[in-house]
């Protein structure tokens, strides 16, 4: 939960520096390895901290909607039951009596999903740079587009009232939005849902860039695994995680439709994709 400590200011503040740090350091030495490791590392770093800061910008934006993110949810909840969906109050009911399981879901839920994604992507720079543009981009389409759509409040299951859902992090003492308070962390912007767009997105670069059996691992253990605990906490609807997984779709195709582009119009890459000496541009071409 600390890393919800860093705010909108500090966020933007932090970025700016790095990537003009990231600038510099590749202006000054570009043929020195360790300046070209330290352009990559700072512009990645700084780039991560800018989406973190819009992020808080779409939150502040959508924050203290609660009438119309109350109406919206229970519109969710009926599109639901209309199409026939399995019950999230029945799927919660599976796991209530067992107490420490419920306590390791609701801090999974708390932690895993910007701790998962800050690994996930210093693993990605240090063992598959040649890969790092194409999933670095997904990520930031993909959260662009999530948080134009959250413009548009949705309260989560736990606060539409009626379902018979438990709110599990507050019954235990675990709620995030109690940690960090009412105005850092927005409770209405639950479609779709970034914790499951993330832990897929995860899920499917580890599989495609990884090796062994240990990624079939990361992959349904994060990636279902994230689905099914953001519905067992009350946090969102089955139909958050479905609408997630289709901007993601859209996320994976804008991103492979502009390398395309990139490519027929040979636009260099802003940064080199791997450090070995030398920088080499057109990381992902």
């Amino acid at each position: 939960m600390s890393w919800l400590h860093l705010d909108e200011r500090s966020a933007s503040v932090t970025a700016a520096v790095l990537l003009a740090l990231a600038l510099l350091a590749r202006g000054g030495a570009p043929r020195r390895r360790w300046s070209a490791w330290l352009a990559a590392a700072a512009f990645e770093t700084g780039l991560v901290c800018a989406l973190f800061a819009l992020w808080q910008v779409a939150n502040g934006m959508t924050h203290g909607h609660e009438q119309g993110g109350l109406s919206h949810g229970r519109d969710v909840w009926a599109a639901e039951r209309w199409l026939h969906l399995p019950s999230e109050t029945s799927a919660q009911r599976l796991v209530l009596g067992h107490h420490t399981l419920v306590r390791a879901i609701n801090y999974y839920y708390d932690t895993a999903h910007l701790t998962g994604m800050v690994v996930f992507l210093v693993w990605l720079w240090l063992r598959h740079r040649d890969r790092y543009p194409q999933w670095r981009n997904v990520v930031a389409i993909f959260t662009g587009i999530a948080l134009l759509i959250e413009m548009v409040p949705v309260a989560p299951p736990r606060l539409i009232g009626h379902t018979g859902l438990v709110d599990t992090a507050m019954l235990y003492g675990q709620s995030v939005y109690a940690f960090v308070g009412s105005n850092l962390a927005d409770q209405y912007a639950a479609l779709p849902s970034i914790h499951v767009g993330w832990a897929v997105l995860i899920a499917v670069a580890v599989v495609r860039c990884g090796r062994g059996w240990a990624k079939w691992v990361v992959a349904v253990g994060h990636g279902l695994g994230t689905f099914l605990v953001v519905v067992l906490t009350a946090n969102h609807y089955w139909l958050d995680g479905v609408s997630a997984i289709t901007v993601l779709a859209v996320a994976w195709a804008s991103e492979r439709g502009l390398r395309r582009l990139t490519a027929r119009w040979r636009v260099p890459a802003l940064l080199p994709a791997r450090v070995d000496g030398q920088i080499q541009q057109g990381a992902d071409s």
